[in-house]
C-alpha cells in the first residue's frame, strides 16, 4: 500500500506540475491574475507529493521491503540504520527522486520567500521551474521508476555498493544536489526576464541571493566529495580529474562567473545578455552532467547508471532545454541596452576579465570532456583525457585569474585611477613576494617553484581582501562604526577570497610536496618516508555489522619518538564478498600520514601504500570557508524584498506626514 502511494503521489506531482508550467504562462499571456497566481498554489502542492514519495520509498528501505526491486538491489537485512537512509539515493531511481525532491524544494523556497516579486515575474519563473519539473518527473515515471515491484520476492537484499557505506553518503550527494539543481532558479529568472524584456538592476537583484546559494551548496558538495574520495579510495588523492568530478566542476566555474556577472549588472546596468547566457549555461552543463552520470558512456566509480535510453531521453531533454532557450535568447537578448559606458579600467571591467578566464576554464574542461567521447563514437579507437592534459590547460588559466582577484578588490567602480591602484597594492605585492620565499620554509621545511607561486597568490589574495576591509574602517569614524558599516555581502565576499587562497595553498604545497610509496612488509618491518618511520604490527580479522574485516596497525616513528598508530583496514562485505578499504589517516593542520592496506602476498608479508600528504586539509578547509562566505553573502538583509517593502512604505509613511 505504501509503495503503491508513492508511485500515486510521482504521477499526481506530475500532473500538478503540468499545471504550474501551463497555467501562469496562459495567465501571463492574458493578462490574468488569478491564472498567475495559480503557480504558487501548484509548487507548493508539487511540493507535498513529492515528499510523500520520498517519505514511502524511505518506508520502504527501513522497513526491507525487498518486493520492490529497488530496494531490493540495494538494502541488505544487515546493513546499519544510517546506510539503509543513504541507500534511498544510493543507485540511479532513488537519485533521481532526490533530485525531484530537491528541485520540488527549492520551487517551494521560491513560491515562499519570493512573495514580494512581481507577480508576472513569480508567475514566470514558477512556470519555468514546472516545465523542468516536467522534464525530470517524465524521465522518473517512463525511464527510472524506484516503485516497481518485484515477483518472486527475495528472502534478503543485494545490499547497498560497499563504496557509499561511508557517512560521506550521507552528506555529498544531497549539498550536490542541492548546487546542481539550485541553477535551475538562476535558469528559470533568466528566462523569465527574457519573455518579459525586463532586466534591470531589480531582476539582477532578485536572481543573485538564489544563484549565491546554489553556488554554496555544490561547492560545499564538491569539497565533501573531494574529501570522501581522499579517505575512501585507498590512493590519497583529493581530486583526479575524473569525467564525474569534472561534470560537477564545470557548472561550478560558470556558477562562479555568473555571481560575479551578476554583481556587475546589479551595480552598473552592465553585461546583461552575458549574465543570462551565463544562467543558461550554468544549468545547462548541471543537465550535461546528468547525462553523463547516468547514460553509460562513462565507466566512474561516481556513475549511477548504464542504461542507454536513460541516457537518450536525457540527451533530448537537454537539447529541448538548451535549444528553445538560446532561440529565445537569440530573439530577446539584442533588446538589453547597457544603462553605461563599460570602462575596461575600472571593476566591472576587471570582473569582465574574470569572466573570460573562467569561461575559457570552463571550455577547456568540456572541451576534455567531449573529445573522447566524439572519438570513441566515431572511430573504433578508444581514447581519453586524463590528469596531463588538464593540468597543462587549466592551471595556466587560473594563474591570471587569481592576480585579477586582487586587482578587482581595490578597484572602483565606473572608473579607477592608476595611482591609486598602484598606491593601494604596493604592500599586498611585497607581503606576497616575501611570502613566496618563505611560506614553504615556515610550513613545510622547504621549497618548490610551485608552492612558491601558490603562496604568492595565496598571499596577494589575502593581503589585497583584508586591506579593502581596512580602507572601508579608516574611512569612518571609529573602527567599531567602521565594522558595523560593513554589509554581510562584503563580508561574505572576502571570506570566499581569502578561502580561495587558503585551498589554494593546499592544492599547490599539496601537488609539491606529497609523497608516496608501496611497499611488502612483515610485521617488525620499517619503512622510511620523509623523515618519519612506518612499522607494521599485527594484522587482525575483525566483524562488523554487515563486512568482515582485515585490521592493521601500523606504527609511526619520528626523531625516535611514536607520533601516531594508524588501523587501516580491508573490509569484506556480506553479501556477495565485495571488497573495499578503510585507509588509516593521523590527521594534522599540516599534514596527514595516510596508510592503506593491500594484498596478503603470505608468510605474513602484506602491501602497504604509505603516504605523506602535506597541508592537503587547508583545501577543505578553504572549501569550508568560501561555503560560509558565500552564505553571508547570500543572507545579505538587502536581498530580503519583503524588509525592502517595508523601508519604502517607511519612508512614504513618514514623507506624507512632513507634507
Amino acid at each position: 500500500m505504501i509503495v503503491e502511494l508513492g508511485h500515486f503521489a510521482l504521477m499526481l506531482a506530475l500532473g500538478v506540475a503540468l499545471v504550474q508550467a501551463v497555467a501562469p504562462l496562459i495567465g501571463w499571456f492574458r493578462h490574468d491574475a488569478r491564472l498567475m497566481a495559480t503557480a504558487t498554489s501548484a509548487a507548493r502542492a508539487q511540493f507535498v507529493a513529492i515528499v510523500v514519495s520520498y517519505l514511502c520509498l524511505t518506508w520502504a528501505f527501513i522497513s526491507k521491503d525487498f518486493s520492490v526491486a529497488y530496494v531490493a538491489q540495494n538494502n541488505y537485512s544487515e546493513m546499519p540504520f544510517i546506510y539503509r537512509l543513504t541507500a534511498v539515493w544510493g543507485a540511479h531511481e532513488g537519485s533521481m527522486l532526490l533530485w525531484v525532491l530537491v528541485l520540488a524544494g527549492w520551487t517551494f523556497a521560491v513560491s515562499v520567500f519570493n512573495r514580494r516579486l512581481p507577480s508576472d515575474m513569480r508567475a514566470l519563473v514558477l512556470s519555468v521551474l514546472g516545465f523542468v519539473s516536467i522534464g525530470f518527473l517524465a524521465f522518473v515515471l517512463l525511464t527510472s521508476d524506484p516503485f516497481t515491484r518485484l515477483f518472486p520476492v527475495p528472502a534478503d537484499g543485494s545490499g547497498l555498493n560497499p563504496i557509499l557505506q561511508d557517512p560521506g553518503m550521507a552528506s555529498h550527494p544531497p549539498m550536490l544536489y542541492m548546487g546542481y539543481v539550485g541553477f535551475s532558479v538562476a535558469f528559470a529568472f533568466a528566462i523569465a526576464a527574457l519573455i518579459t524584456g525586463r532586466l534591470d538592476a531589480a531582476w539582477a537583484r532578485w536572481a543573485r541571493p538564489w544563484t549565491t546559494a546554489a553556488w554554496v551548496f555544490l561547492t560545499l558538495g564538491i569539497t565533501i566529495g573531494s574529501w570522501w574520495s581522499y579517505h575512501v579510495l585507498g590512493w590519497g588523492g583529493w581530486w583526479f580529474w575524473d569525467p564525474v568530478e569534472n561534470a560537477s566542476f564545470m557548472p561550478w566555474l560558470a556558477g562562479t562567473a555568473l555571481i560575479h556577472s551578476l554583481a556587475v549588472t546589479e551595480k552598473r546596468g552592465l553585461l546583461k545578455s552575458w549574465t543570462v547566457l551565463l544562467s543558461i549555461l550554468a544549468f545547462s552543463l548541471c543537465l550535461f552532467g546528468t547525462f553523463l552520470v547516468r547514460s553509460g558512456v562513462l565507466v566512474s566509480v561516481h556513475a549511477f547508471a548504464s542504461d542507454p535510453s536513460r541516457g537518450l531521453f536525457v540527451l533530448g531533454f537537454i537539447g529541448a532545454v538548451v535549444g528553445v532557450s538560446l532561440a529565445l535568447y537569440a530573439w530577446r537578448a539584442p533588446r538589453f541596452k547597457a544603462d553605461g559606458e563599460l570602462r575596461l579600467w575600472s571593476r566591472e571591467g576587471f570582473l569582465l576579465f574574470n569572466n573570460v578566464f573562467l569561461a575559457a576554464a570552463c571550455g577547456a574542461v568540456l572541451l576534455g570532456e567531449l573529445y573522447p567521447l566524439i572519438v570513441n563514437a566515431v572511430s573504433t579507437s578508444k581514447i581519453s583525457v586524463g590528469p596531463p592534459y588538464f593540468n597543462t590547460v587549466f592551471f595556466p588559466l587560473f594563474g591570471p585569474l587569481f592576480v585579477l582577484l586582487g586587482f578587482a578588490g581595490v578597484v572602483a567602480w565606473k572608473r579607477a585611477q592608476l595611482r591609486t591602484i598602484v598606491q593601494r597594492l604596493r604592500i599586498p605585492l611585497l607581503l606576497a613576494l616575501v611570502a613566496a620565499a618563505v611560506l614553504p620554509f615556515a610550513l613545510v621545511g622547504k621549497t618548490a617553484v610551485t608552492a612558491a607561486a601558490g603562496g604568492l597568490l595565496a598571499v596577494w589574495i589575502i593581503t589585497t581582501a583584508v586591506a579593502e576591509l581596512w580602507r572601508w574602517v579608516r574611512s569612518r569614524n571609529s573602527a567599531v562604526a567602521g565594522l558595523k558599516s560593513i554589509s554581510r555581502a562584503t563580508w561574505g565576499m572576502t571570506l570566499a577570497h581569502i578561502g580561495m587562497a587558503v585551498c589554494l595553498i593546499g592544492i599547490s604545497f599539496n601537488s609539491a610536496f606529497s609523497i608516496e610509496r608501496d611497499a611488502r612488509m612483515a610485521p617488525g618491518a620499517v619503512e622510511h618516508l620523509s623523515g618519519y618511520d612506518f612499522s607494521l604490527g599485527e594484522v587482525h580479522a575483525a566483524e562488523g555489522p554487515n563486512y568482515t574485516a582485515l585490521i592493521a596497525t601500523v606504527y609511526v616513528v619520528k626523531d625516535g619518538e611514536r607520533i601516531a598508530t594508524l588501523h587501516p583496514q580491508k573490509r569484506t562485505f556480506r553479501p556477495g564478498g565485495q571488497e573495499q578499504t578503510d585507509a588509516g589517516v593521523a590527521k594534522g593542520a599540516l599534514r596527514d600520514l595516510y596508510v592503506s592496506l593491500g594484498n596478503d602476498f603470505g608468510n605474513g608479508t602484506w602491501g602497504l601504500r604509505m603516504y605523506v600528504e602535506p597541508l592537503v586539509r587547508f583545501i577543505w578547509y578553504g572549501g569550508l570557508l568560501m561555503f560560509i562566505g558565500g552564505g553571508l553573502a547570500a543572507t545579505d538583509p538587502r536581498y530580503r524584498l519583503a524588509r525592502a517593502a517595508r523601508r519604502v512604505r517607511v519612508a512614504a509613511d513618514a514623507a506624507a506626514e512632513t507634507a
